[in-house]
């Protein structure tokens, strides 16, 4: 079996299908990242809009209430359906460190989410007053919060919704009934590594490697028995094969020489499957993509949130997206399109950007759209 670079561009596109719906998208994904940052939109909707027709920022946290759906952590947090959360618990987490710092707090916490069913952060600060308390990036935030986080983590709490972005706890009997008849082991470990590589296959090893280590937050007291369940699925439950000698996977049923030959332009958001892997990234298009949100602003070279930007399947450059003006639909979304040298702006290129910033235009309910070049 020979398999190229272009036949792996092109079974990776297969995760851009389109789903007839919001909840047929996360069926089929299981796991969508979030990220707080807009620009010009959260990343769980970015990801979703790449995927259903006609979804408008914002559809996710609308909806979330009537879907299957629940904010949890596999590889890293975000949104996955109660399938696959059902692998991931019952979580045994370590003394956090809001619980060093506030003895009792947990507790103090977790009387009032039972006491009212449902809160929101300020509630709890109302109840119980503000308190400080360390974060995981060296700062400080209410400690009560970090106290509902915790609770979430160890499943004792869920995300009921969402308000204006702020998370709003509620109490998650689904998880009690798990911790009561829980998954065995092995099955629920051998799920998650088979659902890492149908997610973001086709994908070296090493990088499916990576994503089982980083799946130790999500199955904390399980890392050891993961590593096991790693080598049980990359021995009999994969396919795979060398290209340009480097060892890619896939999950059975995904061959990447069955994928068509992609077409047009699409831009998508840097925690997309199709392009979180750098490593991939780099081996099949040719250059190195990196997210610089939080690199200081004279040392970016593509810009703060740049959306990598691939026409017929192969990255070429990246979009920089933002809305300006006011709001309620008569904003300009203005995109700044930066191109890899040697790249040609065809008359078919031009036309294929074209309706894939309406497509943005749409999603955003902006105005108009205004097109600069950041090459």
């Amino acid at each position: 079996m020979s398999l190229t670079p272009a036949d792996l561009r092109a079974a990776a596109l297969r995760t851009l299908t389109p789903a007839p719906g919001v909840q047929a998208a996360l069926d089929r994904l299981g796991f969508v990242q979030a990220d707080p940052i807009r620009a010009p939109a959260r990343a769980q909707d970015l990801t979703l809009m790449a995927r259903v027709r006609d979804y408008r920022a914002g559809d996710l946290e609308r909806l979330y209430p009537t879907l299957d759906a629940e904010e949890d952590i596999i590889p890293n947090y975000g949104f996955v359906t109660r399938d696959v959360q059902r692998l991931l618990h019952p979580r045994e987490v370590p003394e956090t460190r809001v619980e060093r710092e506030h003895p009792g707090l947990i507790a103090d916490v977790r009387a009032v989410l039972h006491e009212r069913g449902e809160v929101h952060p300020r509630d709890v600060i109302a109840a119980l007053g503000a308190r400080r308390a360390s974060n995981y990036w060296g700062g400080n935030s209410q400690a009560t919060t970090r106290a509902l986080d915790a609770l979430h983590y160890r499943g004792e709490a869920r995300i009921v919704r969402r308000d204006g972005g702020v998370r709003v706890y509620g109490l998650a009997p689904h998880l009690d009934a798990l911790r009561a008849d829980p998954l065995p082991t092995p099955d629920r470990l051998r799920a998650v590594v088979r659902l890492l590589a149908r997610l973001y296959g086709p994908l070296p090893e090493a990088s499916l490697r990576y994503l089982t280590s980083l799946s130790g937050y999500g199955l904390p007291h399980l890392r050891a028995d993961l590593r096991g369940a790693l080598r049980d699925v990359l021995k009999g439950d994969l396919e795979g094969v060398r290209v340009d000698g480097v060892p890619y996977v896939w999950a059975p049923g995904d061959h990447p020489g069955d994928a068509p030959a992609p077409r047009g332009v699409r831009i998508v958001n840097p925690f997309d499957p199709l392009v979180w892997d750098r490593r991939r990234f780099e081996h099949l298009h040719g250059w190195a993509y990196r997210f610089e949100a939080y690199t200081p602003a004279p040392k970016r070279t593509m810009g703060y949130y740049a959306l990598p930007l691939l026409h017929a399947g192969r990255a070429v450059g990246w979009a920089n997206l933002s809305v300006g003006g006011p709001s309620g639909g008569s904003g300009t979304l203005t995109a700044g399109i930066g191109l890899r040298p040697g790249v040609r702006r065809t008359a078919t290129f031009t036309a294929a950007l074209d309706r894939e910033l309406e497509r943005y235009r749409a999603f955003l309910n902006a105005a108009q759209v205004e097109v600069s070049d950041q090459t």
